[in-house]
């Protein structure tokens, strides 16, 4: 609608709404943050007194995930919630959804989600592209040696950052293969690793971010780096944009979804899996796009306007973990050598201890051109650590 033209006005009361967030780490924070800069009351839901989220909200009510009378609780005080995690007590979720309170994305959309056999099965029947996946009714020597390697096998539930994930390169792997119920998917060669963040409206308006792409660190296969835009052409971009947003089509989901996608040697696009949150992938979003994943998510939420998604600059992003050796109470080395880099924005979690690999904080670089952005993560790569109090013997 043109601005001349709108001659209705909506009001809101202070605070706008009150918004409750499942779940108190950096996802939560960054969206707490996000819901506390436009005017809402925000309460977060997590087992540890200072988690996080619990920095930047107005309330925090500690407790598990999965205790069902603390969820109970945070959605009595709260007339929106939300989660920032997908490991968290569905059943609970449901209950409180049939009884009408609101609760995005929908605890259906999060169950598909949370069994990654469930959420291929929904895709791949409503024709989304994603690998050639099968389960095993029982792990035995005998159907083991009967699959193609190498081979992907996928905990069905629970995994999360390189967890539940495991490579088995040969029927001699049967020792490494997991023994939670999983399911076994085809191993992809891939040019690069996709990924792209959708917002979805209750009215099933939709909105996409730049593709980007990520580069996973071979040791811990956690995210290491984020490039926006990634570095395909036009036509490969517009495709894995529309491979996207049908996937969220087909779950019929409200919230914001970082959807990774495998771009094949071939030049195919099959979708690897969908997160029903924000992502780790569009953390640049706060600097380099007009309307970041977490503000928009607050906009989705409460039933506002989508923001426009475009990206100012060219963003790369870094992980910064855990050093390996170190535990205790965070040390940051490098910091001011690191914000001398032009175009560079820092990011701490505020967890208040580090462990080896852990994600504690990530740094965003800005530039007029990606190859430039990438040089000068290169270097904060060699400048920038989470050390910690506590050095531990690694030999």
């Amino acid at each position: 609608m043109a601005l001349e033209k709108m001659t209705t006005k909506t009001t809101f009361p202070y605070p706008i709404k009150r918004i409750g967030i499942i779940g108190g780490g950096q996802l939560g924070k960054m969206s707490a943050i996000a819901a506390k800069q436009m005017g809402f009351y925000v309460t977060v839901l997590d087992e540890l007194a200072q988690c996080p989220a619990s920095q930047i909200a107005d309330a925090q009510i500690i407790g598990s995930l999965y205790d069902a009378e603390k969820i109970l609780a945070l959605a009595n005080v709260s007339d929106v919630l939300t989660y920032e995690i997908e490991h968290i007590d569905t059943q609970t979720l449901k209950s409180l959804h049939n009884e009408g309170y609101s609760i995005y994305p929908s605890p259906a959309v999060l169950a598909i989600i949370q069994d990654k056999l469930l959420q291929k099965q929904v895709l791949h029947q409503n024709g989304v592209p994603v690998p050639a996946y099968q389960v095993l009714k029982e792990l035995t020597a005998e159907t083991f040696n009967n699959l193609k390697f190498p081979i992907v096998q996928k905990a069905r539930t629970g995994g999360y950052d390189g967890k539940g994930v495991v490579v088995l390169k040969s029927p001699a792997d049967i020792d490494k293969a997991l023994s939670t119920p999983s399911m076994f998917e085809e191993f992809i060669e891939f040019q690069k690793e996709l990924a792209i963040i959708i917002a979805r409206t209750q009215t099933g308006e939709m909105a996409a971010y730049p593709v980007v792409e990520m580069v996973f660190d071979d040791k811990t296969n956690i995210c290491d780096i984020v490039a926006a835009p990634a570095k395909i052409d036009a036509a490969t971009t517009e495709k894995a944009r529309k491979i996207a947003l049908h996937a969220i089509e087909v779950l019929d989901a409200v919230g914001i979804f970082g959807v990774e996608m495998f771009l094949t040697n071939d030049g195919e696009i099959l979708v690897n899996e969908i997160a029903p949150r924000p992502h780790n992938s569009g953390h640049y979003t706060i600097e380099a796009c007009i309307t970041s994943q977490y503000e928009q998510l607050i906009r989705v939420i409460s039933g506002l306007p989508l923001g426009i998604t475009n990206l100012l600059k060219p963003a790369a992003m870094l992980n910064l973990l855990g050093e390996p050796g170190y535990t205790g109470k965070p040390v940051i080395e490098g910091l001011s050598e690191a914000l001398a880099i032009p175009g560079l924005s820092f990011h701490f979690y505020d967890k208040a201890k580090t462990r080896p690999f852990r994600k504690m904080g990530h740094i965003t670089i800005l530039d007029d051109n990606l190859d430039n952005a990438l040089a000068k993560l290169e270097l904060v790569k060699g400048i920038l650590k989470i050390k910690g109090t506590e050095k531990k013997d690694t030999a």
